[in-house]
């Protein structure tokens, strides 16, 4: 009896002296502190401290060494230095989607903070990067993973709801046009650009803008066969463009997209009078047969338009 009792006043004395290991005496807090979840005595030696270990990559414990920072010390001027930086950690670490929200809170909950306008140009880069495919370089799974979460449009939308006057703000739109093009959208993606022209008119981007609204209705021109409406406003549309600047690089493109254009409209307009010929509705092919020679006279449907309407006198 006496020995176990003995063993248990010697395991109990084990395991104080293993337990108190972890804990040390601070003189000027006069507490028992645990070094690992202890944080330092000044919040700017703290951020000092979350810096120093983002130097070794180790972006993980940064980032928990800022969090320690601001459970501490909410109220203090380094909390919102802290918050950005948990936010470019995690950029750093490739999680676009958390590191936009945790840009997103210093606005949000530090709206005095110096880091307005540097938050949204890391917002409005990010967001870019991953429009133009730079953040799919990323190797790694999760890099990836990460990318595939992140909503393009609603970072370029908050850009834009940060500072709707700012430097980001038309690019921010016009590239909002960019990502519903590529998306397959080009009503939306037209939308896109014509809310960049009507919002910032004097911008560099309004013009980019007023071209690309010229290519979405191309492009939605090509879906259908008859419909001649949206092929003629794309034609329109680059002819006001190279008017308005015919000196700039686009323009020469431009010409080029009305000529392609001008040859669809023919082509429709001969898919139309085949349909009337074969129906043998020969006055009706012979109006589209000859809107084709008179208007379309530069384009390569004009001589067979012209070799088909001599046929129809024969079938008369």
């Amino acid at each position: 009896m006496q020995r176990i009792i003995l063993f248990s006043i010697f395991l109990c004395c084990l395991i104080s002296s293993q337990a108190f290991a972890f804990w040390v005496w601070t003189p000027e807090t006069r507490k028992w502190v645990n070094p690992k979840y202890a944080v330092k005595e000044t919040p700017q030696k703290q951020l000092e401290y979350g810096l120093e270990v983002a130097k070794s990559e180790d972006y993980k414990k940064a980032e928990a060494e800022m969090f320690k920072l601001i459970k501490h010390y909410p109220k203090a001027r380094e909390a919102a230095e802290a918050q950005f930086y948990i936010a470019e950690f995690q950029e750093k670490q490739d999680d676009f989607n958390k590191a936009f929200k945790s840009y997103q809170m210093v606005i949000n909950k530090y709206p005095f903070t110096q880091r307005t306008n540097e938050v949204v140009r890391r917002q409005y880069e990010m967001a870019s990067a991953l429009l133009d495919g730079r953040a799919e370089k990323k190797e790694g799974f999760w890099a990836k993973v990460a990318i595939s979460n992140v909503n393009v449009e609603e970072i370029f939308k908050q850009v834009i709801k940060n500072a709707p006057y700012g430097e980001f703000a038309a690019p921010a739109q016009y590239k909002i046009g960019l990502f519903l093009k590529e998306e397959g959208l080009l009503q939306e993606a037209r939308d896109a650009f014509e809310k960049t022209v009507n919002d910032y008119p004097d911008s560099e981007w309004a013009k980019a803008a007023r071209y690309q609204i010229a290519l979405a209705d191309a492009d939605r021109s090509a879906e259908a066969a008859y419909d001649q409406k949206i092929t003629a406003s794309a034609i329109e549309e680059f002819k006001e463009f190279v008017k308005d600047y015919p000196d700039a690089e686009l323009s020469r493109e431009a010409k080029g997209r009305i000529s392609k254009l001008r040859e669809k409209e023919a082509e429709n307009y001969f898919l139309v009078a085949q349909f009337y010929e074969k129906q043998k509705q020969y006055a009706a092919a012979k109006v589209y047969y000859s809107t084709i020679i008179n208007d379309y006279k530069d384009t390569v449907w004009a001589k067979q338009a012209l070799e088909n309407i001599q046929a129809l006198g024969k079938k008369k």
